[in-house]
């Protein structure tokens, strides 16, 4: 540990997190309108093939994210209409998906290649920036860090003070009085869902635009399923969410530092530390209620 510089690892533990974050935040919300996505993890491997390509491709960071996004919600979308168009079970459809972004994302991404350089601008604030220590832990970061956290709180504050976030919620805690009320509960499912694509998809890129860069199959390494976990773990709230996002995020950090300094743990443990982690928290939060819809098959003509 002595090895360790703790201002560099509080710094990459915002980084490992931001990616995390995204996609999180994306979930929550679909898991708030009453739907169970299990496949966020095929969204971020996907997002993060079309962020690369797209941004490389232009050689533009904007053109990068924004074909993640679309990509992320374009599975999505698949997701939407068979769960809600045809009334597929949402575990299994979820599951399937993760599969299918896998599989979808290594045949887009085979072979590329490219010589071309993607800049993510960073946030520069004068004198915060040249605050020892503090200013490079949390002033030297990419705009996307930033606007991660802008996007918690513009979704907190959706959920908590505005009439479309009551009903997004009123949907996922009992969709029966929902429509009973009038409400168009699969539109409003359905653009949750593209939402939380949309996101994840932006969570993939940032692995393979800024964590990483480059592209390789598996890039994300099982980050959607850490996602997953931290929404359980916030108890669907989007401000512990952040809190949960950063616990993660710096286990990840720090196993990737301890392996830097060449501890005499064997590589195989420390990179199973996050999975772990992801695990023992899903064990010990299983009787977490979530919303009282969540994961139940709606249809309007019942």
């Amino acid at each position: 540990m002595g090895d360790i510089n703790i201002v560099f690892l509080l710094a990459a533990v915002i980084v490992a997190s931001t990616p995390i974050m995204l996609a999180a935040i994306g979930e929550l919300v679909v898991e708030r309108a009453g739907i169970l996505n299990l496949g966020v993890e095929g969204m971020m491997i996907t997002g993060a093939v079309c962020g690369y390509i797209a941004g490389h491709e232009t050689s533009s960071a904007f053109v990068g994210f924004s074909g993640a996004a679309l990509g992320g919600a374009a599975v999505a979308g698949i997701f939407g209409m068979l769960t809600l168009g045809l009334l597929t079970n949402q575990v299994a459809t979820g599951l399937a998906l993760t599969l299918f972004g896998v599989g979808l994302a290594a045949i887009v991404g085979q072979g590329y290649s490219t010589d071309t350089e993607v800049i993510v601008s960073k946030l520069s604030i004068p004198f915060l920036t040249d605050i020892p220590a503090i200013g490079h832990i949390l002033f030297k970061h990419d705009l996307v860090v930033y606007c991660s956290l802008a996007l918690v709180a513009l979704v907190w504050a959706f959920l908590k003070y505005s009439r479309a976030g009551l009903i997004l919620r009123a949907v996922g805690e009992n969709h029966e009085a929902a429509h009973a009320l009038g409400y168009n509960v699969l539109l409003i499912r359905f653009g949750a869902v593209l939402f939380g694509g949309a996101c994840a998809g932006l969570g993939g890129a940032y692995i393979s635009l800024v964590r990483v860069p480059q592209w390789t199959d598996g890039i994300t390494a099982g980050a959607g399923w850490i996602a997953l976990a931290i929404v359980v773990f916030a108890g669907w709230k989007p401000g512990r969410l952040v809190v949960g996002a950063y616990l993660f995020g710096g286990v990840t950090a720090l196993q990737l530092n301890l392996q830097a300094t060449g501890l005499a743990i064997p590589v195989e443990y420390l990179s199973m530390s996050p999975y772990i982690a992801t695990i023992l928290v899903l064990v010990a939060l299983s009787g977490s209620p979530g919303p009282g819809s969540l994961g139940k098959t709606f249809h309007a003509s019942r």
